[in-house]
């Protein structure tokens, strides 16, 4: 089957600006040589530390940040050649669940002009069929239709965030990019959101780019994990696969700090020394060195690792592939 979205070399640097002038000096590397593709109603978790540049790759996809270069390919239309009648066009299938329920809300429109929105801009239906569309994608959600006449600030965290759901839904796409969707909620919360999400794409064929921290609920949620660190992604693996035998040290680390309900069971915490480094000025060679506990000196310091493919599980490591590359000659 091919992709429904596929990212090719994604990069979007933030200039940096000095003088009176505002002369560019250096540039922030926010997402730097990104690539990945989604089958349609698959979903991929994107995960990594804050500052990784998770979000930022999200919405450079979607053009609401304009990439600095590379393709996103959506049923093989580059996205980011398209003009913006064409973008506009391709926006009825491509969505996005923000991170802040309360922000994300303009505070002077009502619930039922907040989520009929996209149907005014893409002049779909009548008033009549847009309030009937409106009241039936609340109930989706499990919000009352009759809250269609309400203000933002009348509701919850977690009501909130199905309103950003509902007019994410409402245009029936075929993609939505969950910018930690969950993050602001309470656990319970949390929960009923993501089982909303499971439950719309079983039924709908929707897929997602689900970005979290939250190693537990992207188990749960994702097909398919990509890990991101500093810019780059390095892992990527079945979500089964992943959690089973994680390959890169940074994603061991990453997942010996999730808790585990079994108090009986043990599990050895990686402890990561030192801080992230800058984007602004990453370290040479592989960008996790300066904090690995197995990093090679003399080859991780000065080569890039390349995203290597070990049978559908990649990985971007030295270490990696001296590992696999003696286990295939011992074999």
């Amino acid at each position: 089957m091919p992709p429904l979205i596929e990212v090719r070399n994604l990069k979007k640097y933030f200039p940096v600006k000095k003088g009176v002038f505002s002369k560019v000096v250096a540039h922030v590397r926010a997402v730097d040589d990104v690539s990945f593709a989604l089958a349609p109603g698959e979903t991929l978790g994107l995960v990594g530390e804050s500052g990784c540049g998770k979000t930022t790759a999200g919405r450079s996809l979607l053009r609401l940040i304009e990439p600095t270069s590379g393709q996103v390919l959506y049923n093989g239309a580059n996205l980011l050649a398209a003009t913006m009648p064409e973008m506009r066009h391709h926006r009825r299938d491509l969505q996005i669940i923000f991170q802040d329920p309360y922000s994300s809300l303009n505070p002077r429109m009502t619930v039922g002009a907040i989520v009929s929105e996209g149907l005014t801009v893409h002049g779909i239906g009548e008033k009549s069929e847009r309030i009937e569309k409106v009241k039936q994608t609340l109930q989706q959600v499990g919000l009352d239709p009759a809250y269609i006449n309400r203000y933002p600030h009348e509701f919850s965290g977690g009501q909130r965030q199905r309103i950003g759901l509902a007019r994410a839904l409402i245009l029936n796409p075929k993609f939505i990019v969950c910018d930690e969707p969950v993050s602001a909620l309470d656990v319970s919360v949390q929960s009923q959101v993501v089982n909303l999400l499971v439950d719309l794409k079983e039924k709908y064929g929707i897929a997602y780019l689900f970005i979290s921290h939250d190693l537990s609920v992207v188990q749960y949620i994702s097909d398919r994990v990509a890990v991101m660190y500093l810019g780059e992604i390095v892992e990527t693996a079945k979500s089964s696969d992943l959690y089973h035998k994680p390959l890169h040290p940074y994603t061991q680390a990453l997942l010996s700090a999730v808790p585990q309900p079994d108090p009986e069971r043990k599990r050895s915490r990686i402890i990561l020394q030192g801080d992230v480094p800058s984007p602004l000025n990453p370290p040479p060679g592989c960008r996790f060195h300066p904090r690995c506990p197995v990093a090679i000196q003399g080859l991780c310091n000065v080569q890039v690792p390349k995203l290597i493919d070990y049978g559908g599980h990649q990985a971007a490591c030295h270490v990696v592939e001296k590992e696999m590359t003696g286990s295939a000659a011992a074999k």
